[in-house]
């Protein structure tokens, strides 16, 4: 599958829930209706003119399991394993509902080989972190374990294969251990069960009508949770995981044949324990003309989609299938790209606008447009999209506007290419089950761009406007709208508002005037006042006579990546503590563009080029920071110097933002964790305002001022600091910051705040939990204990040491309210400790639970806390907690990312590099003295921050 399609798939996903691929045009309306899927038996590629990526080896077991292995050496010493079963919630008969889900996580409670509780801790003891390491999802039509591995030695490899043989075919399914797993999968159905869920529940109900789809939504039915024996658990995995709906994925730094052999010899006596079910239909796509469907949800964001169904494309994937995609795709970018400029009009008619085209689970072809509007400004956001999908069907595309596309889609394609030979182990693991589901070809990035430049070779507007037209052919459109309010007449008035919008005639689109990018040259290139070079961290820091400071580190861990960070002023260090700052609002300042260029303008000169523009709020400085290839660091040190030098602040950005915000505070509400992760962040620094999050109040009175006065005097006179890590040439670097941020007027040289600046606060201890309402389920509630520690230079030996008390803690955590009690889906401890504010760290602890068990939570954490104080961990548990906090950081030492923000401000503070330098020495020797000592000074019940958040009174 072409590389740019999959961005398509992801949007899907976020607007329709679980989307597979973009496919091609409709098949025959009066097409049967589909079965959930094919036996496989083969690669795709055996049936289809499109060759399968060279590197990765492809083959068959005799049992029917597939395999696929690739060799991927950077980083080294890494691997990623997947296991996919081509089963998921569609295959459940009406009393397996929830049943899939259910069986991935009886995975993690024992098999014949392996006792119950005992999985967990084997791969904690081999490094793997539970969750970051070793996770499991269930989809419509497909279950996935996955085990990425920090070390390719052979007790490692040979262990995780041993567990995933023992998921495939050796589970126990034990009744006691059934029942004690309801808890953890009721936790997560309440979890899930928010506003935005239950309309996108509707939608599917609506888009896919009468089709078994959405009668089988992964998390299945509560009643069928609480009550269902384990037998019937069993019976779904002993029909359903079979070797030939099987495949298994092995990417990493490893001996190809060896891990053949491996797997040859570990899944080679796989047999199916029961005959193979048919595959259930999922019921044809049915004519319909134009319905629509309004669905009122309080808490939910107003959102309105426009959709036309057809039967799926289920032809077997070939050029002619991906020359068909491609050329939709560019069309739909077209329409897209309309939308955008729409949305950042002076008086945009809506707040954003997109749109897809996908298969869902081999269900049905889609066409959707999705709108976020506000709730009383529905009518303009539909008559806006509508008449742009009828200005594309009836004018088709422009040629400038496929050219831009086409140049745009290639420089993603080419990066990718240039960068595939250092892609992750667990990328490319995930790029080979991505295919899965469609039974497509997987193709290297290479084959992609190549296929790519084949198909839009003397490509003309007009075959790309007959193919989009065609994307919107089927039943529809289809009208559906999800509303945190109601909307006098229901359906009746949205269709008649459809109506009223048709009535207006389209004009043919207007070609944009030609620009050029204004910000090439910033004047003349600063000079270096001093550089030196750090050699056993491969770091150099510049200073240019401007006082503008560079920090580089070249490296080798992903081929054509470049990673660059500004660091401007002094962040919220230099903000008032007691008024609402306006950096909630910080997304409008790239979005406003700059004072030359629109931000629609400059994504249009600069399409043949790969850059990023983000903005944040950090504590010791606002930063800009973006992502581009090796070829393309000029420009993106032009841009990032632009923002600093002339920033747009144009109020449209920040008018569209507001208007997001007018149901925020609904939508926090809603749920329990909404409520927390709204007021947290001011609570934990005792309401200091530059943490708080506006109230209503404050969001509709603020106005970009109040954004331009907080970061326009940082951005013209304070310190710039800019770090680059990736593939470069460190002198060709240097110059080219010399050419923009060294040609700056003259910036101050970075100074430590005083003493009173760097101090917040901290939550005073509540021996009675304070009280937060919320509006969602009666029984969804949290609850969140946190402790005062220290900042990091305080005793940064200690710090680690109270990093690795933390993760005994969650282990601990995990093993009596998850695995024991069966009481919750997500027992969570963090931690932090401040390089910025003195004295300021904590160590938390949190879960989601019904109210009534919010006593249990803290009782069971006041022991957990006391056992901790009173007595050292043994070995066993330390190097459980331990090991998979140390692989952690070894891995994340080999990203650019890692040392993207590790580097930022160590030239002002050689402290941070001495930090680089322990924090694995340091994590390794902590002992099990460190950690009682850690938990004596900080885990006290007397210091401790309690906070429950509860369903409001009805």
């Amino acid at each position: 599958m072409i590389g740019v399609l999959k961005a398509g798939a992801a949007f899907a996903a976020a607007v329709a829930f679980l989307a597979a691929a973009p496919i091609a045009a409709a098949a025959p309306a009066q097409a049967a209706a589909p079965a959930a899927a094919p036996a496989f038996v083969a690669w795709p590629q055996a049936a289809s003119d499109l060759k399968a990526d060279p590197d990765i080896r492809f083959g068959v077991l005799p049992n029917g399991l597939r395999y696929a292995i690739r060799r991927q050496t950077v980083p080294p010493g890494q691997a990623a394993l997947r296991l996919w079963i081509g089963a998921g919630a569609l295959q459940e008969t009406d009393d397996q509902q929830g049943l899939a889900h259910f069986l991935e996580h009886m995975a993690f409670n024992g098999s014949t080989a392996v006792q119950e509780g005992e999985m967990i801790r084997i791969l904690e003891r081999l490094g793997l972190a539970f969750g970051p390491d070793t996770n499991a999802s269930t989809g419509f039509d497909e279950t996935i374990y996955k085990l990425d591995l920090p070390r390719t030695d052979a007790e490692t490899v040979d262990t995780s294969l041993m567990l995933l043989r023992e998921t495939a075919g050796a589970l126990t399914i034990d009744p006691r251990a059934v029942d004690r797993e309801r808890g953890v999968v009721l936790s997560e159905e309440r979890a899930r069960d928010t506003p935005g869920y239950r309309v996108l529940r509707e939608r599917l109900a609506f888009l896919l009508k009468g089709q078994r789809l959405p009668e089988r939504m992964p998390i299945g039915k509560v009643e069928v949770l609480r009550t269902a024996p384990a037998s019937r658990v069993r019976d779904y995995y002993q029909a359903h995981y079979r070797p030939e709906r099987a495949v298994l994925v092995a990417v990493g730094d490893f001996d190809p044949d060896a891990m053949e052999a491996k797997i040859r010899a570990r899944f080679g006596d796989w047999r199916p324990a029961a005959p193979e079910p048919p595959q259930p239909d999922l019921g044809a796509v049915p004519p319909r003309g134009t319905e629509a469907k309004l669905v009122v949800e309080p808490g939910a964001p107003f959102s309105l989609q426009l959709a036309w169904t057809a039967p799926p494309d289920l032809a077997a994937d070939s050029q002619a299938k991906q020359r068909r995609r491609v050329i939709e795709q560019l069309g739909l970018a077209v329409l897209n790209r309309r939308f955008s400029a729409l949305a950042r009009a002076p008086d945009p008619p809506f707040i954003s606008a997109g749109v897809a085209k996908f298969d869902q689970s081999r269900t049905a072809r889609i066409t959707l447009i999705n709108v976020t509007a506000e709730p009383d400004a529905w009518r303009p956001a539909l008559s806006a999209i509508d008449a742009e999908q009828r200005r594309l069907v009836k004018y088709g595309v422009r040629q400038d506007e496929l050219d831009r596309e086409i140049v745009e889609m290639r420089a993603r394609l080419k990066a990718a290419a240039q960068g595939a030979a250092t892609r992750r182990p667990q990328d490319i693991a995930e790029e080979v089950v991505r295919a899965l589901g469609e039974d497509e070809v997987v193709t290297s990035p290479a084959q992609d761009l190549a296929l790519f430049d084949q198909i839009v070779a003397g490509l003309k507007a007009d075959e790309v406007s007959t193919a989009t037209k065609a994307a919107f052919s089927g039943s529809g459109p289809l009208l559906f709208a999800g509303s945190p309010q109601p909307i006098a007449g229901g359906e009746a008035t949205l269709l008649a508002a459809l109506a009223d919008s048709r009535k207006v005639a389209v004009t043919p689109p207007a070609a944009p005037p030609k620009i050029s990018w204004p910000y090439a040259s910033f004047g003349a290139p600063g000079k270096v006042a001093e550089q030196r070079t750090v050699e056993d961290l491969g770091v150099t820091f510049v200073r240019f006579e401007n006082g503008v400071r560079l920090t580089l580190k070249p490296t080798r861990f992903r081929d054509d990546e470049v990673l660059v960070r500004v660091n401007v002023g002094r962040g919220l260090i230099d903000l008032p503590r007691d008024r609402q700052a306006a950096t909630w609002a910080g997304a409008a300042f790239v979005e406003g563009g700059l004072k030359q260029i629109a931000s629609e303008d400059m994504e249009r000169v600069l399409a043949d080029k790969v850059y990023g523009a983000r903005f944040g709020a950090g504590d010791d400085a606002f930063v800009l920071s973006g992502g581009t290839r090796t070829g393309d660091l000029p420009t993106q040190l032009e841009v990032l110097a632009a923002y600093v030098a002339e920033p747009g602040w144009r109020p449209e950005a920040f008018l569209r933002l507001k208007a997001s915000g007018k149901t925020i505070h609904d939508q926090y509400e809603a749920t329990s964790s909404g409520v927390l992760a709204r007021d947290l962040g001011g609570l934990l620094h005792a309401g200091d305002r530059r943490w708080t999050f506006p109230s209503r109040a404050e969001i509709a009175a603020a106005q970009l001022g109040d954004l331009q006065g907080e970061l326009a005097p940082d951005l013209s006179k304070g310190p710039i600091e800019v770090v680059i890590v990736g593939d470069f040439a460190p002198e060709a670097a240097i110059a080219e910051v010399a050419r923009t941020f060294g040609a700056l007027p003259p910036r101050p040289a970075p100074e430590r705040a005083a003493a009173e600046q760097r101090r917040t606060g901290f939550p005073a201890p509540t021996a009675t939990p304070i009280v937060l309402t919320h509006k969602g389920r009666p029984d969804q509630a949290v609850g969140y204990i946190a402790w005062p520690t220290s900042d990091l230079w305080a005793d940064p030996q200690r710090a680690l040491a109270t990093t690795v008390l933390g993760e005994v803690l969650r282990n601990r955590l995990t093993e009596e309210l998850r695995e024991a009690q069966g009481a919750t889906y997500s027992p969570s401890v963090g931690y932090t400790h401040s390089q910025v504010w003195e004295g300021w760290g904590y160590l938390a602890a949190s879960v989601e639970v019904p109210p009534e068990k919010l006593d249990a939570f803290f009782d069971d954490v006041k022991k957990i806390a006391a056992d901790l104080r009173d007595q050292p961990v043994a070995a066993d548990e330390l190097a459980r907690a331990k090991q998979p906090r140390v692989e952690t950081l070894q891995r994340a030492r080999v990203t650019n990312q890692y040392w993207l923000a590790e580097l930022s401000g160590a030239p002002a503070d050689p402290r941070k590099l001495q930090f680089v330098r322990d924090i694995v020495p340091g994590t390794v020797k902590v002992t099990p003295a460190d950690v009682q000592a850690a938990a004596r000074q900080f885990l006290r019940d007397d210091t401790a921050f309690r906070l429950i958040v509860r369903p409001q009174a009805r």
